[in-house]
């Protein structure tokens, strides 16, 4: 039989880095919620962060680029930040609007990717706004947590994660409203095509 397509293999080493750190969400949330492991879960969020740069560079290194990785990959970026910022309301580490505010900038670019998909579209490409809003959450929520505690570590680490965090939410936000743009700008052209087609064919 001959190998499988590469883009169609499932056991490449960047999706198995994709599904270990899929696996720590719930531990992540265990530790931060449960006996509050702040430490412990400091190493998962760590290891999510690691991973999630160290996927992409063997993907290109390997040329082990997929399908399933370019679901996944996404996916976990996303599952982390809405797990990350639930826990940390539920520990009075950030306060409920702000988590309210990138919620919604989620469910917002949901819907827009699900109406480009009912119109023939693919999704949008990830912007430069949203992966440098990724980076800086990635580096946010750690130190938000290293922050806590009245420590020589935490008081140092307070106004370097505070920065993050605004600069990161931020830009999050900003990128979608990019999502909405895009997804008017391709309704619009699509729209403007078709009453075009009518007018030829009257």
């Amino acid at each position: 039989m001959s190998e499988a397509p590469l883009q169609d293999r499932v056991w490449t080493i960047p999706n198995v880095l994709s599904m270990l750190r899929l696996a720590g969400v719930p531990l992540f949330l265990y530790l931060l919620l449960g006996p509050e492991y702040d430490g412990w879960a400091l190493v998962v969020l760590l290891f999510s962060g690691l991973s999630d740069w160290l996927d992409g560079k063997i993907a290109r290194w390997l040329d082990q680029t997929s399908r399933l990785g370019a679901l996944l990959d996404p996916a976990a970026d996303r599952l982390y930040t809405l797990v990350t910022i639930v826990a940390f309301v539920l520990r009075d580490i950030v306060p409920w609007w702000v988590a309210a505010l990138l919620v919604a900038r989620d469910a917002v670019v949901a819907v827009c990717i699900l109406v480009l998909r009912r119109n023939g579209f693919a999704p949008p490409e990830v912007t430069y706004v949203g992966k440098a809003a990724t980076f800086n959450l990635m580096y946010a929520f750690p130190l938000l947590l290293l922050a806590q505690g009245g420590s020589t570590a935490a008081t140092l680490a307070r106004p370097v994660a505070y920065a993050f965090a605004i600069w990161g939410g931020l830009l999050f936000l900003w990128s979608g409203v990019l999502y909405v743009v895009q997804t008017r700008a391709a309704l619009t052209s699509t729209a403007t095509r078709l009453s075009g087609t009518v007018s030829d064919q009257s």
